[in-house]
């Protein structure tokens, strides 16, 4: 028998909201959370992104909301500030004909409108670790009276570093609280949590769907990672792109690539969490129509995402987990059509390909990026294609008259064509052939890069280093150095984490890390350095506030 919305208990209001935004069956996960946190029980929910797991656990957060209290009843907690947005985006259209008070928290914003918000009152609070405890040691968020927390995305707050940070939070709610942890999966660190701060959780967990890309051609270009956008441009004149999906790490990183790529003649549209739900919806509908045949999104941006034509997807920056590769690749090779996936990988990130091919059981074909040669010959023989296209149409009456008088004037024809082919080609100076740097591939023991398995990131103990200097050796990287070492327990994972969260700055890019006792040096590409600096004052490890500066 088919589940509804209406036969799970849920205010009218909210059962309203549901079927405005389309909606009539919920999901697996919705059908099987919905009546255990109605009760009020702590929850452990498995379920891959796309399920439906927000309104799983936002729908019965408003059900038990109390109406006109000044204090804070439901927390969120969230890996990253797109996401947070998203899910209080989610909350707010769930709860908009009761009336709940949504708001987002997180770092990169200013303090004032987010205080202003909390002093006038707010139900629903959404937000990053960092911030939320910025908040709190303000005297500006009260967390005494909190009856629901909800951890989202936990194995990935963990692989950021915000476990410690999670505990102050949940420190600062009442004990008798409902606490539902949401989590792709429960390594050590999140069981612990779970044992901790959760009684007798009731464990609702929705097998993955199984792996298929059998549709999808996957295959990869081994390049450096300052030569990817070169790489990419290459690969947008000589594959049959009708449209296509690229995926970054980051929201900054989807407004960077897009333009890059408009400036090139490839007009593109980033797809991100600053977007509001109207924007959101204008951008999809471009695309959909097809009056705009390339996105820019991060992983979060494109969940939800349902279109059926998309002949491309490029992982322009590698997921660090296999199931979200799957997830990506799955949206091309759609209504019996045979899709594309195309990686660009760094050397360093060849361990990551090694996972995603043992969790898909298929290896992914290393392929060769055409040449200068090859894309002025493709470029050539799409000219001549289209020439040939208009002989064969005959409709260019005006344009023989004009060939005629420039014959009458003395001009040979073959000069004739020959120039007017030259001013068809003018726009390909808008689109140099940028020069791609020879690639020297990593032995696999001196891949320093993370990956995650399982949900948390590994790191190889020693990375490879001639010494400890000051200055890296590397081209186009600056040594920093974080103000904790060895004694206070730091760990290249925590290094990685608080840079590239409150940097807002991928992961991968971060080079070399050496730990000292008292001092933490670690290299990251000079064209973040100032985005890196600027964040001083807001690095956290380990509980510790952590100085930042050029070595």
């Amino acid at each position: 028998m088919t589940t509804q919305f209406t036969d799970l208990n849920l205010r009218p209001e909210l059962v309203q909201a549901v079927a405005a935004l389309g909606y009539s069956e919920p999901t697996p996960i919705q059908s099987a959370l919905i009546p255990v946190m109605l009760t009020g029980a702590d929850v452990i929910g498995q379920a891959q992104t796309g399920t439906g797991k927000t309104a799983a656990f936002a729908l019965p957060i408003l059900h038990n909301l109390e109406p006109h209290q000044r204090h804070v009843q439901a927390l969120v907690l969230c890996p990253t500030r797109e996401l947070a947005l998203q899910v209080a985006e989610a909350v707010q259209e769930y709860g908009k004909f009761c009336e709940a008070r949504v708001l987002a928290v997180y770092g990169g914003q200013p303090y004032a409108p987010q205080i202003s918000r909390l002093n006038r009152g707010v139900d629903v609070v959404v937000g990053t670790p960092g911030r939320l405890l910025d908040l709190i040691e303000r005297n500006t968020l009260n967390l005494s009276r909190v009856k629901t927390v909800v951890l989202d995305e936990a194995d990935e707050m963990l692989s950021m570093g915000f476990i410690e940070d999670i505990q102050s939070i949940l420190e600062e709610t009442p004990s008798e609280r409902q606490t539902a942890l949401f989590s792709a999966t429960l390594p050590t660190p999140i069981r612990r949590l779970a044992e901790r701060y959760m009684r007798q959780p009731q464990s609702i967990r929705i097998q993955r769907e199984p792996v298929t890309v059998a549709a999808t051609e996957q295959s990869y270009y081994l390049v450096n990672q300052a030569d990817k956008l070169a790489a990419l441009t290459r690969l947008f004149e000589s594959e049959p792109i009708t449209s296509a999906l690229i995926f970054v790490r980051t929201r900054a990183a989807t407004g960077e690539l897009a333009n890059e790529l408009s400036v090139r003649g490839f007009p593109a549209e980033a797809l991100n969490g600053d977007l509001d739900q109207n924007a959101r919806e204008r951008i999809l509908n471009r695309f959909r129509q097809n009056q705009s045949k390339v996105l820019v999104a991060t992983d979060v941006a494109a969940r939800g995402l349902d279109i059926d034509d998309i002949s491309h997807v490029f992982n322009y920056d590698l997921p660090d987990e296999a199931e979200i590769y799957v997830h990506r690749i799955g949206r091309t090779g759609r209504a019996g059509k045979t899709g594309f996936a195309i990686s660009l990988l760094t050397p360093r990130e060849k361990r990551q390909l090694r996972v995603i091919e043992a969790f898909t059981k298929q290896p992914l074909k290393r392929a060769t990026l055409p040449t200068v040669e090859d894309i002025k010959n493709q470029r050539e023989a799409q000219l001549l294609e289209r020439v040939t296209v208009w002989l064969g149409r005959a409709r260019y009456q005006r344009e023989r008259e004009l060939v005629a008088k420039l014959v009458e004037a003395g001009h040979d024809p073959l000069e004739i064509a020959a120039a007017a082919l030259k001013l068809a080609r003018a726009e390909e100076k808008q689109r140099p052939i940028a020069a791609l740097s020879e690639v020297h591939e990593t032995r696999p023991h001196q891949a320093e890069g993370g990956f995650k398995r399982g949900g948390q990131r590994n790191y190889p103990l020693q990375p490879i280093r001639c010494c400890a200097k000051n200055t890296s050796h590397e081209h186009g990287m600056v040594r920093l150095t974080f103000s904790r070492g060895r004694e206070h327990g730091i760990r290249p994972n925590d290094v990685v984490g608080t840079i590239a969260f409150h940097a807002d700055i991928p992961g991968h890019v971060i080079g070399k890390i050496h730990i000292e006792d008292k001092r933490t040096l670690v290299d990251v590409p000079e064209k973040f350095l100032a985005q890196v600096l600027a964040k001083t004052g807001d690095y956290r490890i380990r509980q510790y506030p952590v100085s930042v500066e050029v070595a």
